[in-house]
C-alpha cells in the first residue's frame, strides 16, 4: 500500500496527493476548484512545517494572509487517480504583494500545473491592508528555478457587450475558517456559470483575481465575455466587484 508523503526543503515544502473522484469532474479530469484548493492549502501546510501556523500568525503578529491573485498554467490536466506533488515555494514580494509559486507534477514525474499567486497581509479586525515588510515572521525566500506561468495581472472586463449569466448566492458550504467564500471554491462558481461548450472544454491557463470578500447570503451577479479562446467573467457583490477571471481554452 503507498503511503503519501510530504518533505521539505530551506526553500521548498512539497505534499502528495492523490485525485479521487470527489476532486474531478464528469470528464475525470481535475477541476480547477480543486487545482486553487491544492494551491492554497500547500502555502499554509509550509508555512505549518516551519512552525509559522495560522494561529501563531494571527495571535503573535496580528496578520493574516489573504489571496489576491492566481494564475495557473495547465500542462496536462490532472485526472482522477493521479498523485500529484505539489511543491511550492516563496518568491519574495513585488509592490504590495508577497508572492508565492507552485508546480505539480504527476507520478511519472511529469510537469501538469505550474502557477504564481500574489498575497495581501492584512489587519484581522480593520482589515487594513499591510505592506510587505510588515511580515517579520521569517525572511522572504526567493525561488530558484524559472516557473512556467506567466506573472499575475489584473483582469477586467469590457465596459459593454457582456452577457448576465444569473445571480449566485452565497451559501453556508461555501464559507471557510475566515468566515468568507473560500478561495478555491470560486472555481466551481466560475465553471457552473460558464457556456456548457465550455465546462467540457480543456482548460490551458487561467487567472483569477480576488477583489473583495463574498459572505454568507450575500448574492453575487456574475457577467461574462467571450473572446476567441479566452473567457472573462466577473462577479459583482453589494459592495462592488467580487471577483474577475479570464480562462483559456484548448479549442
Amino acid at each position: 500500500m503507498d503511503c503519501r508523503r510530504q518533505w521539505m526543503t530551506e526553500e521548498s515544502f512539497s505534499r502528495q496527493e492523490e485525485l479521487i473522484f470527489e476532486n474531478c469532474d464528469r470528464n475525470r479530469r481535475a477541476r480547477m476548484s480543486t487545482l486553487l484548493s491544492l494551491c492554497a492549502s500547500v502555502a499554509g501546510n509550509d508555512y505549518d512545517a516551519r512552525g509559522l501556523p495560522y494561529e501563531m500568525l494571527l495571535k503573535d503578529y496580528h496578520q493574516v494572509c489573504l489571496l489576491s491573485r492566481i494564475t495557473l498554467q495547465i500542462h496536462r490536466q490532472p485526472r482522477t487517480r493521479d498523485i500529484l506533488t505539489v511543491t511550492t515555494w516563496e518568491n519574495g514580494s513585488r509592490g504590495a504583494h508577497l508572492q508565492r509559486v507552485y508546480e505539480m507534477t504527476d507520478q511519472t514525474g511529469g510537469l501538469c500545473v505550474s502557477g504564481r499567486s500574489d498575497w495581501i497581509l492584512v489587519d484581522p479586525d480593520s482589515r487594513s491592508i499591510l505592506k510587505p515588510s510588515a511580515f517579520t515572521a521569517k525572511e522572504l525566500g526567493i525561488c530558484p528555478k524559472d516557473i512556467d506561468c506567466p506573472e499575475c495581472r489584473k483582469i477586467a472586463l469590457p465596459k459593454e457587450g457582456t452577457d448576465e449569466l444569473g445571480v449566485r448566492k452565497i451559501t453556508w458550504s461555501d464559507l471557510d475558517g475566515n468566515g468568507h467564500v473560500y478561495s478555491g471554491n470560486y472555481g466551481d462558481i466560475i465553471w457552473d456559470a460558464l457556456p456548457p461548450e465550455l465546462q467540457d472544454a480543456k482548460p490551458l491557463g487561467f487567472s483569477l483575481n480576488y477583489s473583495r470578500e463574498a459572505t454568507l447570503g450575500e448574492e453575487l451577479r456574475l457577467l461574462g465575455v467571450r473572446q476567441g479562446s479566452a473567457y472573462r467573467m466577473e462577479a459583482v457583490g453589494p459592495t462592488g466587484t467580487c471577483f474577475t477571471c479570464e480562462c483559456i481554452f484548448d479549442l
